[in-house]
């Protein structure tokens, strides 16, 4: 019985998983069909640009919420404390400098690639640049996204580990090759409801285990965990208010403002005030997927408060602790844990299909179009091929990722290292009148150089504990014997004859890298743009930032207008 009982389990457990592929992949099949009469290339990476703000705000909550949110932002909290919440205020500030800044002058465009801005605003080879840093860590990046949680998850559940590999990444290539941008943003309007139910599932059965919201809580603020006060000033303190905020805003500033995969989203929207709408309504999904895994990291907290896991030897990494709370709490009720499970993927589906759409959009439009003469129909088919090719790519970036061992935090951090210099960059061009072509490009080189190097250094050296400062993990509860082999807490992992620098520069909070990349960027390309004769630049207006363009300018009209009626009316 205990056997028939095991294989039940295990069967609805596969169910579920395979019926959110099978949702994903159904989509894609469905656009494929619904839009077989559209045949140029705008329709397949654009959707016709006539998506309305509703579904692309959640596929722009949905795209960057990847499993690595759903499995690490939990045992963040449960190790470092809940003041990650502070991403909150960076997601405000970067959606209101998104849409004021950068939106308008994208949208006004009309652009398909980013990238293409570059050449318009200085020439071809700042844009061929920018688009192969952008092509060369989407890949790297969207490798490690398909392959981490697939990791954990085989680690903790037993669910095979190529078997989810592969399968997540032939439905998001099948679905991005069938369908394009459309096909993308419904499976991630689909995806962001899975993973929401998947968080709440574990929560819910955790407040019933802890006898209600109010003893987690508590039991998080006895343990250290409710550490919002801490607004030290020290850069190289891994998380203050001030490290996440400012370093988390310059982040996801390089992401919504710049990126392609979430740019391309909103500009595919059918008016500008849609696309403006899409970016406040997605502010509501990113704090809502923000809020459940910070309390899930508490309940995380409060259920092993006495007995660690991962202390005891029970997981071997941080990401694995989730997967093994919903095994261990929610193992009982047959669906859950598949739930979960799909929860975890649905933030891989939706990361892996916009990051292969955008890299099919920007070789199109930056490596195809300017060198190669060819029909819309061919160019519809070329994308198609390409989001293909793309797909398998980045399956195998998920086998080299599985060999690469420590590297791959060097790749994720990498992926961010990238974005600082390149918004340093756009920010030059919408925002500076006078930075010319050489200005950006030995901008951009620089920050890219000092990023890097500060980034790789602290991989190398890694910041001590007093700067990363994990809080207290017991074992004290457990009703067995530890198998802890790693080293304490208090001990470091690197030379004691590290050079000065690791102590001071490479100790730097890793939200750091993007705004020095920035800053960089921005400073040696208004300097060498003043000294080339940058001031005597004539640019197209609609290349930059216009007064107009801002919601502010408009309110201010609007009053004026308002005064000068009543002062009419009185007279």
């Amino acid at each position: 019985d205990l056997a028939c009982r095991k294989v039940c389990f295990l069967c609805v457990y596969y169910v579920v998983f395979a019926l959110m592929l099978v949702v994903s992949a159904a989509v894609g099949v469905y656009y494929a069909w619904a839009d077989r009469g559209q045949r140029s290339s705008g329709d397949f990476l654009m959707g016709g640009r006539r998506l309305t703000a509703l579904p692309v705000s959640l596929s722009l909550t949905a795209s960057f919420m990847s499993a690595i949110t759903v499995l690490s932002n939990p045992a963040e909290v449960y190790r470092y404390g809940a003041n990650i919440g502070f991403y909150g205020l960076s997601y405000v500030m970067t959606m209101v400098v998104t849409s004021e800044v950068f939106l308008p002058v994208f949208y006004r465009l009309a652009i398909t690639s980013t990238y293409e801005y570059l050449e318009l605003r200085f020439n071809r080879a700042t844009r061929l640049l920018g688009t192969v840093l952008f092509i060369v860590q989407t890949i790297l990046y969207t490798g490690i996204v398909i392959y981490a949680p697939a990791l954990a998850l085989n680690q903790v559940t037993g669910m095979d580990l190529w078997g989810a590999v592969i399968s997540t990444g032939v439905v998001c290539t099948f679905y991005c090759t069938m369908g394009g941008l459309k096909a993308v943003v419904w499976t991630d309007v689909f995806q962001l409801g899975v993973m929401l139910a998947g968080f709440l599932s574990v929560i819910i059965r955790s407040v019933v285990l802890q006898g209600g919201v109010f003893p987690i809580i508590s039991d998080s603020q006895q343990g250290g965990r409710l550490n919002f006060l801490d607004f030290d000033t020290n850069p190289l303190r891994r998380h203050t208010f001030w490290t996440i905020t400012v370093g988390g805003t310059f982040v996801w500033i390089s992401i919504y403002g710049i990126n392609q995969a979430q740019v391309q989203r909103y500009i595919s929207c059918k008016s500008l005030t849609h696309a403006r709408l899409s970016l406040y309504i997605n502010l509501l999904g990113l704090l809502s997927i923000l809020l459940c895994s910070v309390f899930a990291g508490m309940c995380l907290y409060s259920v092993y408060k006495n007995c660690d896991p991962w202390t005891a030897g029970l997981v071997s990494a941080p990401d694995q602790l989730m997967p093994y709370l919903v095994m261990d709490i929610l193992g009982d009720y047959p669906g859950l844990p598949g739930l979960f499970v799909a929860a975890a993927y649905s933030g891989s589906l939706s990361t892996v299909s916009s990051s292969i759409n955008a890299l099919a959009a920007v070789t199109v439009e930056d490596l195809i179009k300017p060198y190669i003469n060819m029909s819309e129909k061919h160019l519809s088919w070329t994308s198609k091929g390409l989001s293909l090719i793309y797909g398998v790519l980045c399956i195998g970036m998920a086998g080299l990722a599985s060999l690469m061992g420590g590297i791959l935090q060097a790749a994720i951090s990498i992926f961010g290292v990238i974005g600082g210099p390149l918004l340093g960059l756009f920010t030059l061009g919408i925002l500076c009148p006078f930075a010319n072509s050489k200005g950006a490009l030995s901008g951009l080189l620089s920050g890219l150089v000092v990023s890097l190097w500060v980034g790789i250094g602290a991989q190398i050296y890694p910041p001590p504990p007093k700067m990363t400062r994990p809080l207290s993990l017991t074992t004290e509860g457990c009703n067995f014997t530890t198998t802890d082999t790693r080293f304490p807490s208090s001990c470091t992992i690197f030379s004691t004859s590290s050079p000065l620098l690791a102590d001071n520069w490479y100790s730097l909070s890793y939200l750091y890298f993007s705004p020095i990349g920035t800053i960089v960027a921005i400073s040696v390309g208004l300097l060498v743009s003043l000294f080339t004769g940058g001031w005597k630049l004539k640019v197209e207006s609609k290349l930059t930032l216009m007064k107009e363009d801002t919601t502010l300018y408009h309110l201010v009209k609007l009053f004026k207008d308002r005064v000068s009626a009543a002062a009419v009316k009185q007279h």
